[in-house]
Order: structure tokens, then sequence, then C-alpha cells
């Protein structure tokens, strides 16, 4: 998979930090341009946002329908919902893009990687596996796509995780994100864990809660 485009903002020049943020199915890079200005973080903390667009390709369970997706959706059972290869792939790219913040300037200890849905499985899968020494793992209204990934992976068992849901998730039930926290905590990653009365989204709430764990992560 070719480096995608992506859309970038800072919050101050000289940023010493970066975080590469995947959006959803069939959303964009644009997706989560807005939240930036909500995440409150120190002045002196200048931070590189970085949101990549997914490709166009047919997605299964739309009919075939092309649409922006980092792998397709096979079904809507736990087991063979993701096509692995399409993970892969695009875990490959995400990968690439740590590696472009590092000849950037940016530590790697100084990026986190951050999705929503099944931009989420990315950065889960990415995080486990990357040789990288990232700051963190934020994942929101996820799972875990490919079942084992957690097993025998190479990230530190100290890797900050932040994992978030909504109670009233219809396109990704709740227990989903749970059963995927609880796989990374028996495989000894430390979790933290939230979940809100909210659907498929992004709430108040979950936004200051970020801004908290990310000023912990760069402080």
């Amino acid at each position: 998979m070719q480096t995608p485009e992506t859309v970038e903002v800072t919050t101050g020049e000289n940023p010493v930090g970066s975080i590469i943020w995947l959006h959803g199915l069939g959303a964009d890079g644009h997706d989560f341009e807005p939240i930036v200005p909500q995440i409150q973080l120190p002045e002196a903390v200048a931070l590189r946002f970085v949101f990549p667009h997914a490709p166009v390709r047919p997605v299964t369970i739309n009919g075939g329908m092309e649409m922006r997706a980092w792998y397709d959706i096979l079904s809507l059972d736990t087991e063979g919902r993701a096509d692995a290869e399409g993970v892969l792939a695009s875990s490959v790219m995400l990968d690439g893009l740590i590696a472009r913040e590092v000849e950037r300037g940016i530590d790697a200890s100084k990026i986190v990687l951050a999705g929503f849905s099944q931009g989420g499985a990315i950065a889960i899968h990415t995080a486990l596996q990357t040789a990288h020494k990232i700051a963190g793992l934020m994942a929101l209204s996820s799972y875990i796509a490919i079942p084992d990934a957690a097993d025998n992976a190479p990230a530190a068992r100290d890797l900050p995780i932040f994992m978030a849901h909504g109670s009233h998730d219809p396109v990704l039930p709740m227990h989903l994100g749970r059963a995927s926290a609880d796989k990374l905590i028996a495989s000894g990653y430390s979790v933290e864990w939230h979940e809100y009365p909210m659907a498929h989204a992004v709430c108040p709430q979950e936004i200051a809660d970020i801004s908290d764990w990310l000023a912990v992560i760069y402080s």
C-alpha cells in the first residue's frame, strides 16, 4: 500500500510529538480534524496531528459499495469479520507513517497511534506489531481485528493504552471492545478503559478523558 494522503494540523511551531489518527469506515482524514482544538493540552506542548485518508475499496457488508476503508468487512460476525489481508496491508501503511514522522524529527517515543472504529483496529494491530517503541495507543469504539494479534506481540507490555466505547453502540457492540481490552490485559498490557452512554460516536466527556490521558503521555 502506498503512503496515503494525509490531513495535518499542528498545535504550535516545532512539534515535539505526533498523533497519527485513523478514521472509521466511509469517513476520511478530515473526520477528526475538528477535534484538535477541543483537546486541551499545555501550550508548551506542540503536536502534529496526522489524519490519513484510507483507500477507496469495495466493502462486502455494504453490498460491495466502494468507500474509504482500511480493510474489507466481510460479515458482522465476531469471528471472520475483518479481511485479514487488508488489515495487514493497512498496518504496514501505518508503520510507514510512523517511520515518516521519525524521519521528520519526531522520536518514536513521542508518537501516539489513534483510531476510531476500523481505524482503531489498525492502530491496535500496528501498535502491537511495530518495531518502533511508541508513546501510546488510543482505540475508540474499536476492537482487535485479528484475534491472535496480542499473543506474543513484540510491543512492550508497558505500552500506555486508552480504550473507550459507547454502551449504546449498534455498529460495534461494546462487548466487542471490552473483550478486546480484556484480551490485551490477559496478554500483560495495562488498559485504561472508559465507557460512555453513547452510540458509535465520540462525546465531550470522552474528549476530556483523551485530553487528560495525552497530558500524561506528553508530560
